[in-house]
């Protein structure tokens, strides 16, 4: 596994790559490959034990031409600073290629959150929504959950803006619990665009998903629910990993089970019925579809070109480096890029965000059949693209979109001052 590409230069390199097809001055696409701004600052909490400690946390505006920044919170010790430039970069795009009105936002603190009491953690989300207060709001930048975030989170970000502004603004953040204005289908959105891509995918390719294999690399939300969804499908799931492990078991998995199993053992491994094998051989497998859903950077150009599966479909953000994407076009592998294939998360933030703003609660029957909409009409202006320009893969083809789209609305505005 790869952790030297440094994910802000291959986000740079993505959009040179689409940066031919686009019709815009080297200008304009230099402005597209920087943030337009980038909080940085040092958090100081209290300990349940009374000492001071201080964190480091990001907050990266990308692009907002289309609309409010947007874009998750992620608690990791790999968080960066060109880390969530990347994926605020990458969140731009996303917004663009599926056609809702946002630009691209992502944030980060540079903490295990499991080395910290839930009292501390709470202390930790209040002091960064302090400091993100003058930079967030409903029509400003709204952020999300991400990596070890959820509704917990959301939810302390929400009543510490509103507590400080004094006033009620549930779209200030999405991802929150239903309760507290959250959407139905929110925490299912990420795996279940993943699992409609992958029929996209399957269907475009004329191939059938019912009976097709797949491993997944990671198992936290995106993961298993995409697991479910895909097996629900038809599809057989023969291997998930997380953090500690992969298990594998050629008949297949029942992923719901696995699901339980993690829950009461803390890990996918010494799953019974199943063989205990490394991430590095799950990414490896001979499987019709590898669904990549852990970090940035699994795949690498070398273990690329060990890579054994017809089709890729990220779940995670920037799991391959733009060496492996190379390596994949050569060997014709398809990869549906994650700013496509995990685009339901942002999606149905938006949804939310609608609701929030219109006071008004959407059923999930309502949510997943409009998620579905907007993501097969994505896919459909992808293949399109592809199919329709000299573009070496899919990720390329879902650039020129996401950058055109960006473009047209900068163009529409004019440059001031």
């Amino acid at each position: 596994m790869s952790s030297e590409a440094n994910p802000f230069e291959s986000l740079r390199e993505q959009v040179d790559d689409a940066a031919a097809v686009v019709d815009a001055g080297s200008g304009v696409i230099e402005r597209l490959k920087n943030p337009e701004r980038v909080l940085e600052t040092n958090l100081t909490f209290e300990r349940d034990d009374g000492s001071l400690e201080t964190v480091r946390a990001y907050r990266s505006q990308f692009n907002g031409d289309r609309g409010p920044y947007k874009g998750g919170i992620r608690y990791h010790p790999g968080v960066t600073r060109d880390e969530v430039k990347a994926l605020s970069g990458w969140m731009a795009y996303k917004c663009a290629v599926v056609d809702i009105p946002y630009g691209g936002g992502k944030g980060g603190i540079a903490i295990d959150p499991a080395d910290y009491s839930a009292d501390e953690l709470e202390r930790i989300t209040r002091a960064f929504a302090t400091e993100l207060r003058p930079l967030i709001g409903e029509d400003r930048d709204i952020p999300a959950p991400d990596v070890n975030t959820g509704q917990r989170e959301m939810n302390w970000i929400k009543d510490t803006y509103e507590t400080l502004e004094n006033t009620t603004a549930p779209g200030v953040i999405t991802g929150k619990a239903i309760d507290s204005g959250g959407s139905e289908g929110r925490v299912e959105a990420t795996g279940r665009s993943v699992a409609l891509s992958a029929r996209e995918a399957f269907d475009w390719l004329g191939r059938d998903l019912a009976g097709a294999t797949v491993a997944v690399q990671g198992y936290g939300n995106a993961g298993s629910v995409a697991a479910a969804l895909l097996d629900d499908l038809g599809a057989t799931v023969v291997a998930v990993s997380d953090s500690s492990g992969a298990v594998h078991a050629p008949d297949g998995l029942d992923p719901s089970d696995v699901k339980s199993h993690k829950s009461e053992t803390g890990s996918v491994t010494g799953y019974l019925g199943a063989d205990d094998i490394t991430n590095d051989e799950l990414l490896t497998l001979d499987v019709d579809c590898l669904v990549p859903a852990a970090l940035e950077n699994a795949v690498d150009g070398d273990l690329a070109a060990d890579v054994a599966a017809d089709l890729i479909v990220e779940a995670a953000n920037g799991p391959l480096t733009p060496d492996a994407d190379d390596v994949l076009a050569e060997r014709d592998v398809h990869v549906v890029p994650d700013i496509l294939a995990n685009a339901g998360g942002v999606t149905v933030s938006y949804f939310e965000w609608v609701q929030n703003r219109q006071r008004f609660s959407w059923t999930e029957e309502r949510v997943n059949e409009e998620l579905e909409r907007v993501i097969t009409a994505a896919f459909d202006t992808l293949v399109d693209t592809y199919e329709s320009n000299e573009v070496h893969n899919l990720r390329t083809a879902a650039y020129v979109v996401g950058i055109g789209r960006i473009v047209d609305a900068y163009d529409q505005a004019g440059n001031w001052p």
